[in-house]
């Protein structure tokens, strides 16, 4: 069974390209809403549910927060294919920096890695603030995602860099 996300109200919540701009607790700019400290958040969801979601070659989407955390879910495979072969904190927080410091596609641009998950932008300032909010949500899960792959000593936790040899939704990551 596949775990879904548990933000299912998206009352108010604001949308570019059928994508939830969910709020978030960070302290890195962007479009995203701030979100109660003590409350998790899609990320801390995202996180939570990896290693049950990669398992898993179908998703069925039930509410538009589904979405995100497919994206999400992705995007963690990818960056631990990324951290899989730094042995120290140091090196891997380089890597991380260095994935963040790529461009961040939106449907309808090669490289997005779903295209059908997300409706294309209607306008160029959707686009970009879709693409905001990714780069937003993908900096804050970076930083979060190191403190799950390496342990307090500095090196690698196996327990997680183990799933970077899983392919999400048969999906092969170079």
């Amino acid at each position: 069974m596949v775990y879904h996300s548990s933000f299912v109200d998206d009352d108010g919540i604001i949308k570019a390209c059928g994508c939830p701009l969910l709020p978030l607790k960070t302290h890195i700019k962007g479009p995203a809403p701030a979100s109660d400290p003590d409350k998790a958040d899609i990320v801390d969801e995202a996180i939570t549910f990896f290693r049950a979601n990669v398992f898993f070659k179908n998703f069925h989407v039930k509410s538009p927060a589904d979405k995100l955390l497919i994206y999400l879910t992705f995007y963690i495979n990818i960056a631990l294919k990324r951290l899989e072969g730094c042995r120290t904190l140091a090196v891997g927080t380089k890597a991380i920096i260095n994935l963040g410091l790529e461009k961040v596609p939106v449907p309808g641009e090669p490289g997005f890695p779903f295209p059908g998950l997300f409706t294309l932008p209607q306008s160029q300032e959707e686009a970009e603030m879709l693409r905001n909010y990714l780069k937003q949500i993908r900096e804050e899960m970076s930083g979060r995602l190191l403190s799950c792959a390496y342990r307090a000593n500095g090196f690698p936790n196996k327990w997680w860099l183990a799933f970077a040899k899983r392919k999400f939704m048969n999906i092969v990551i170079l």
